[in-house]
């Protein structure tokens, strides 16, 4: 049977994360307090190419800040694969976790397709 999910993407999981991070070429994320320009935060930092203040991840409330003028200071798409790896790092986490195997198909859309087999006996 097969079901088509669309993820909201709350960041609450530093694993993830910093598997994510990774599977970019990124910097680890790093447990900081930061100044943006609007003012200071603190989570888990990551580095984005060009782009002037870091995004800050605080996982006890799923939320991301971050400030990139509009786009002055920082593309979005570099943001979006970020969030894509997470979700896509998350998903096969927890599914690995209760014993199921994970396929993954990158789509000609820049789309990642999972598919999560179900272990036997599940």
């Amino acid at each position: 049977m097969s079901h088509i999910v669309t993820i909201q993407t709350e960041v609450r999981d530093a694993e993830a994360l910093s598997l994510a991070c990774r599977r970019l070429n990124l910097g680890e994320p790093v447990h900081e307090s930061v100044t943006l320009f609007s003012g200071e935060v603190s989570g888990y930092a990551v580095r984005l190419p060009d782009w002037r203040y870091p995004v800050v991840f605080d996982v006890e409330q799923g939320q991301v800040r971050y400030d990139n003028f509009e786009g002055r200071w920082g593309q979005p798409t570099h943001l979006n694969r970020l969030l894509q790896s997470y979700c896509v790092e998350k998903c096969r986490l927890e599914a690995r976790r209760k014993g199921h195997s994970v396929l993954e198909n990158r789509l000609s859309d820049g789309s990642i397709k999972l598919t999560i087999q179900i272990g036997e006996g599940q």
